[in-house]
This record gives C-alpha cells, sequence and structure tokens, in this order.
C-alpha cells in the first residue's frame, strides 16, 4: 500500500519585503511579494527523502490561502511533489493558528494520509504551533521539531535536539511530525522539474467542500487578533563621542544612562 505523505505548506510574505498592516490590521499582502515559506522548504524536502527511500509513496502539497498561493504549491511540486491541494475561499481572510488547523485538518481527511509533514513555524507568523493543533484536530501523534525523520516499520522515527542532548523519537503512523532548518538543505528545483510542475494535478477546495462554515474561520472566528499596532520608529542618529581625552569617560556615561552596564 502506498505511503501517503502530505505536507502543509504556506505562502508568505518575503521577509526582506517592506511589511505593512492593512486596515483591518492583517497583514497587507498585495503590498510585498509572497513566495513558499522557507521553514516548509525543508518539509517538502524531507518528505521527498522519506518518499525516495519507500517502496511506494506520494507526496501531496497542501495550503490555504489567496490565488497567489498556488505559486507555493508551484514550487514545491518542481522540487518533486506529486500533487497539491488548494484551499482558497474569501471567508479564509483573517483565520487564526484555530481556524487554519482546522482547515488543514479537514482538507487532510479528505486527501488521506499516513503521515504529515510542516514546518517548525511559519516566516510570518512564526507561532510554531500548528503541527501541534493539527495533530489533536486529527487524534494522531505529533512528533515535533525534528532534525532528522525516516519512516520504517510503519512507525515515523526523528532525531530532537535539545540545548543539552539529543533525544531518538519514535511514533506509530498515521502521525503529524514538524522539521526544523537543521534538518537538511531544501533541493532547487531542476529545469525538468519546473516544465513538469505545470502539468501535475492542482485540487482547488472551498469551505462547502470541506463542511466548515465561514462563522468558524477568518476574523469573525478567530480567537485571536491584534488590536493595536504602529509603524516601527525611524532610526534616529547615534550618539557621536569625540576623544578629546575625557572620550572614555564620555562612553562610559553614556553606556551608563542607557542601562547598558
Amino acid at each position: 500500500m502506498s505511503l501517503r505523505i502530505v505536507v502543509c505548506v504556506k505562502y508568505v510574505p518575503d521577509a526582506t519585503g517592506d511589511r505593512h498592516f492593512a486596515e483591518d490590521l492583517t497583514t497587507a499582502r498585495d503590498a510585498v511579494d509572497g513566495l513558499l515559506s522557507e521553514l516548509d522548504e525543508y518539509a517538502v524536502e524531507q518528505a521527498l527523502q522519506i518518499a525516495e527511500a519507500a517502496d511506494d509513496a506520494e507526496v501531496t502539497v497542501l495550503t490555504m490561502g489567496p490565488e497567489d498561493a498556488r505559486d507555493a504549491l508551484r514550487k514545491a511540486l518542481s522540487m518533486g511533489a506529486d500533487k497539491a491541494v488548494h484551499v482558497e475561499d474569501d471567508a479564509l481572510h483573517g483565520s487564526d493558528v484555530m481556524g487554519t488547523s482546522l482547515v488543514l485538518a479537514r482538507a487532510i481527511e479528505r486527501t488521506g494520509y499516513d503521515l504529515v509533514v510542516c514546518g517548525m513555524a511559519s516566516t510570518d507568523g512564526t507561532m510554531g504551533v500548528l503541527p501541534a493543533i493539527l495533530a489533536e484536530r486529527l487524534g494522531v501523534p505529533q512528533v515535533t521539531l525534528l532534525s532528522e525523520v525516516a519512516v520504517a516499520g510503519g512507525n515515523v522515527l526523528g532525531r530532537w535536539d535539545g540545548d543539552t542532548a539529543s533525544e531518538r523519537v519514535e511514533a506509530q503512523l498515521p502521525a503529524v511530525v514538524s522539521v526544523t532548518d537543521q534538518s537538511g538543505e531544501a533541493r532547487y528545483p531542476s529545469f525538468k522539474g519546473i516544465m513538469a510542475a505545470k502539468k501535475k494535478p492542482v485540487e482547488s477546495l472551498e469551505l462547502s467542500d470541506l463542511g466548515i462554515d465561514a462563522g468558524e474561520v477568518g476574523l469573525a472566528g478567530a480567537r485571536t487578533a491584534v488590536e493595536e499596532a504602529a509603524e516601527r520608529p525611524a532610526r534616529s542618529a547615534g550618539t557621536i563621542v569625540k576623544d578629546e581625552g575625557e572620550g572614555g569617560k564620555q562612553l562610559a556615561a553614556f553606556l551608563a544612562e542607557s542601562k547598558f552596564i
């Protein structure tokens, strides 16, 4: 029986761009270019390695987001994933991690899975809690923040690195895992992979396909919200200390006044 791997990926604003909040205090995604979250590239890479080591495996990439989110799916498909699922619905705007996890869980159940692979966090929200919530919604074990991951004998095996020690962890499939940026560099899409991705299937789903009411997601259903935001203050000019014999004392006084010492 084929090993069914689902990789959750996210289309995020480019971290090097000038990002802003919209009037409703959600991220103004139209103001900056988007891309596949770099941390999710590690998840795609590990899923592909697991699939390559298996006798028979299929990798599906899943995302939730606006029309442009297909760019993230195409990047993952060009890396080598077999097919993609895109959940797109206007009512999803402003969804927090609870709404997002609900949508992803329903889509994963519809698609079918043995192993769900996630990145350690998204590069925009950086919460890092979605894999655990997703596992709870699916009712399966979670093994998160792995620097190594493999599948053998109906189990997922991994290594978790702490500050002072590393641990070997294991869970029975089906399961949810997340991988860190120490799990191995993600491959670059080849020209052949980019061309092949154009022919790979991308299934489009709406909330009605997943049996989810619009009030459960989006800003209306969010359990968390940004109440206030302000632009980062402009960088002010620094203080210049001219050493005319008292430079050391002036520097020490400045550091003390700034409570650095």
